[in-house]
């Protein structure tokens, strides 16, 4: 793990920043986060809204993990975390001042101690994919389908 966390930060990419989840500029969590952005970042207001409310929602989820125990306390300097997150670009289609930042940290967060504990659980199993596979709609093949995208 320490070998992949090293090749991601020292191996950055232009318009995809890697960085580490932290609290603030000197408070890293643990286990150590590092977020790589699925989308090429090219403006600052996005970098400010991704590495800022995003990357802080992030962290505090990381942290909700341990803390109810799906990864484990004694355990959080021996592991590490690849965090791949998608932020919609069309966030800079709101106008300035009006991007809901705490209910998008809230929906990172959650969504980071959710996914957190799916996978510390195994979860989904083989067995629900296989029968659930069907009917498991994903967002934005719905809106293709639609003509919407």
């Amino acid at each position: 793990m320490g070998h992949a966390l090293a090749q991601l930060i020292g191996g950055q990419v232009k318009g995809h920043t890697r960085v580490f989840a932290i609290l603030d500029s000197d408070v890293q969590v643990r286990p150590a986060t590092v977020m790589v952005s699925k989308v090429t970042v090219k403006d600052a207001r996005y970098t400010g809204i991704l590495m800022g409310t995003v990357q802080a929602g992030i962290a505090h989820g990381v942290l909700d993990a341990v803390r109810a125990g799906d990864l484990p306390k004694d355990k959080v300097n021996d592991l590490g975390i690849i965090y791949s997150v998608w932020l919609d670009p069309a966030v800079l289609a709101v106008p300035q001042g009006e991007v809901d930042h705490a209910g998008l940290f809230r929906v990172h967060r959650e969504a980071t101690a959710k996914v957190i504990r799916k996978a510390m659980r195994g979860e989904p199993t083989i067995d629900w994919l296989l029968e659930n596979q069907d009917k498991v709609e994903h967002y934005f093949h719905q809106l293709g389908l639609e003509g919407k995208l």
